[in-house]
């Protein structure tokens, strides 16, 4: 489950575009945060997917990938040339292939690697449906096995796209102004484009030929999409972008990232038990949606400066629960990684990576969350705004690992303060239950 935003200059403060996408999976499937240098490669050569291998491109550019340890593949990310890509699971009347093939997070990393625009991407991701489909287990090893279809939001720094498929057909919608995408089908009677077989399929779950070609309408599984609350947060997230529409900046998109949705709103109380009720800030819970229903990951990318064309800026958290965590600027030197991104995470506890380490202020805020995040929300805001203000105006290859340093220092300084704050509130007996089984599967300390 997951929700990605995109607003084009027309729609920012700066005038350049903004991505945003919180990347929700299993509660113990850890996120490697990279940055992969541009390389050229023989001919001839392969590269392996997670679960395919494919011919390797000639040259591959340099990209900053956030992906689940276990996958070749990323769930979002950004290239050296502005173009930044984030995908959803969606769910259909057509069923997902089950067979290992090729995945949605290998198509947003191959998008990256190969292409220099967002048009390009937009391009080869459809090649790549028509000639291999998709298929295979997309959920986390260690919790459930997950099949689904996937959807596209692909952004450079002047246009976006919407790339909606199912199997090895697609559909596609260009982007003007504002626009996200969430685990549910949002191309409904206006697109830029289609697969030729795509009416085909259309007609094997009875659409009529020379009647209305609405997409959403003829495959959308609604039932499915409403339980997974996706069309729920895509109308939130449609909502917060239209309200700052003309003046958004990277903390606006970051506070959407945060979204509890209108449940929330007003209830000092709450907290995130039992249904997901359309939080775009999500954390696991029981029940078959919410085990794939937490926040590991978020991104906030700049695409260019206005004029300067050249002034990408990304900031991410490389922890769950942005609410939590704190967004920091990441360069796409791979010499200036910060120190904290060294020890790769996997799905097993280990204080070393900073994944993991986070989680211990992440629990500690979930046992009684609205009180203890309340002890140190206010002080999370401020320190962010001075660090993506100064992100903004500095080299971030110069800035970033001060900024991380910083952020890595807070984050020990809230677990103190959510520790000593006493917890009243902990949640359902079934919400608790889930959350101790989690940490017995990665061996977290309780």
């Amino acid at each position: 489950m997951c929700d990605t935003l995109v607003a084009l200059g027309s729609a920012t403060k700066s005038g350049a575009t903004l991505f945003a996408k919180n990347s929700d999976r299993d509660a113990n499937e850890a996120q490697i945060v990279e940055v992969l240098p541009a390389q050229n490669h023989a001919a001839g050569a392969s590269v392996q997917l997670t679960y395919i291998e494919i011919p390797q491109a000639s040259r591959t550019h340099t990209v900053m990938l956030s992906r689940p340890y276990w996958m070749w593949g990323a769930e979002m990310g950004a290239n050296e040339h502005g173009v930044a890509i984030g995908n959803e699971a969606i769910l259909t009347k057509v069923p997902p292939g089950k067979a290992p093939g090729l995945i949605g997070m290998d198509m947003v990393r191959l998008g990256l690697e190969r292409a220099t625009s967002a048009e390009e991407a937009l391009k080869l991701l459809c090649t790549l449906v028509e000639t291999y489909g998709q298929s295979g287990n997309c959920g986390h090893p260690q919790a459930a096995r997950f099949y689904y279809h996937n959807s596209f939001l692909i952004a450079d720094r002047t246009s976006a796209f919407v790339l909606e498929t199912i199997g090895r057909e697609w559909i596609c919608e260009k982007v003007t102004g504002t626009r996200s995408i969430s685990n549910t089908l949002t191309i409904g009677e206006d697109y830029d484009a289609m697969s030729d077989g795509l009416e085909a399929l259309a007609q094997t779950v009875g659409w009529t030929k020379g009647t209305t070609f609405n997409f959403l309408e003829i495959f959308g599984a609604k039932v499915l999409s409403e339980l997974a609350s996706g069309p729920t947060r895509w109308r939130r997230t449609t909502a917060c972008l239209a309200e700052g529409r003309g003046s958004l900046t990277p903390l606006d998109m970051m506070r959407i990232l945060r979204d509890r949705g209108k449940g929330a709103s007003g209830n000092p109380s709450w907290r995130p038990d039992g249904l997901m009720n359309g939080t775009v800030c999500a954390h696991a819970s029981f029940g078959p949606a919410r085990r794939f229903g937490q926040t590991v990951g978020s991104q906030v990318s700049l695409l260019g400066t206005g004029a300067d064309q050249g002034g990408d800026r990304h900031f991410m958290t490389a922890t769950a629960a942005p609410d939590t965590g704190i967004f920091k600027p990441l360069s796409l030197d791979p010499a200036h990684l910060p120190r904290q991104l060294a020890s790769r995470p996997s799905g097993t506890f280990d204080t070393a990576s900073l994944w993991w380490r986070h989680e211990t202020l992440h629990r500690a805020v979930l046992k009684d969350y609205a009180v203890r995040l309340g002890a140190f929300e206010r002080e999370r805001d401020q320190l962010e705004e001075e660090i993506v203000e100064k992100a903004l105006g500095t080299d971030p290859a110069t800035s970033c690992r001060s900024a991380w340093d910083t952020a890595d220092e807070a984050m020990q300084k809230w677990l103190r303060i959510a520790e000593a704050t006493p917890a009243r509130n902990g949640g359902s007996p079934a919400y608790r239950f889930h959350w101790h089984r989690l940490a017995q599967k990665a061996k977290f300390p309780t």
